[in-house]
């Protein structure tokens, strides 16, 4: 008796687990015209460099705080957004010198070396234009930063049909990299996402960043900082993108000639500020 219900148990879960994964789930941002979503942003990188024998390290953290601003969503669902930056607390150390730092709540003045942080805060960076589903349609940069990289991705991209657990999609870039010879080149990359599960109404969702052009420790060094992996959380029935914890771990020999090396660790994480009543949208 006891090994029947344990079989009959089994079938069942099995009916449930294939049955769930049948299901399809419509992962879509829904916004109001008004609303302004917060997000906490931590950003720590290490990079160890070794060239002609002398290596050297350089860290640097940012805590902020991002906003997304509504201005607009047509009747065909697409929706404009101001993204900026409402405050910032930066450290950096750099080889041979001492560690500064800069935080836009105290600091009136910022340290040499911080001004364009400063001037970016508060300022509109840029206003998009994207789908429900996430893909940009127009993206304006309002404000230019001179280190900044405008085609990096501000938005997650979601599936644009319904899909199952277990199910991928793709968003191709074009990354223009530099040669040491002179001029440029550009490389197909992508980052790959996949449907981990759904749990309570929240999908996790695995990212990946790949490159399909063929690389040189040249061109994989200038790529490091991007090939970041984790795992990205959506509340599907708010229609929010909840948290982001992405990393990145490589080691580069050769990235500037036979005798260099570099070996780069990076954090990124996000989380989505509870709503404050009566504030997140006027």
């Amino acid at each position: 008796m006891f090994r029947a219900a344990v079989l009959s148990w089994l079938v069942l879960f099995s009916i449930v687990q294939s049955a769930s994964a049948a299901q399809k789930f419509t992962l879509r941002y829904k916004f109001q015209v008004g609303d302004v979503i917060r997000y906490d942003v931590s950003h720590k990188a290490n990079i160890r460099s070794t060239m002609e024998g002398a290596s050297q390290t350089a860290e640097t953290r940012s805590d902020s705080v991002k906003a997304w601003k509504i201005v607009d969503v047509t009747p065909r669902g697409e929706i404009e957004l101001i993204n900026l930056v409402e405050k910032v607390k930066m450290t950096n150390r750099l080889p041979d010198r001492a560690e500064m730092a800069y935080d836009s709540t105290t600091d009136k003045t910022p340290p040499a070396g911080f001004e364009d942080a400063a001037r970016a805060v508060g300022t509109p960076l840029s206003q998009i234009r994207m789908t429900p589903w996430g893909e940009i349609r127009k993206r304006e940069v309002k404000h230019r930063q001179p280190a900044a990289d405008d085609t990096a991705p501000i938005v997650l991209l979601l599936p644009k049909s319904p899909i199952s657990i277990g199910g991928t999609w793709d968003e191709p870039q074009q990354i223009t990299v530099k040669l040491s010879e002179g001029g440029t080149k550009s490389v197909d990359a992508r980052r790959h996402f996949k449907l981990k599960s759904v749990e309570n109404g929240v999908a996790t969702i695995e990212c990946d960043f790949q490159v399909l052009s063929p690389m040189t420790a040249e061109i994989e060094g200038q790529l490091a900082q991007r090939m970041l992996t984790g795992t990205a959380r959506f509340d599907i029935r708010r229609g929010r993108l909840l948290s982001q914890e992405l990393k990145a771990d490589k080691r580069v020999i050769g990235f500037a000639g036979p005798q260099s090396s570099m070996h780069l660790v990076l954090d990124l994480s996000e989380k989505m500020q509870a709503p404050v009543p009566g504030v997140a949208r006027k």
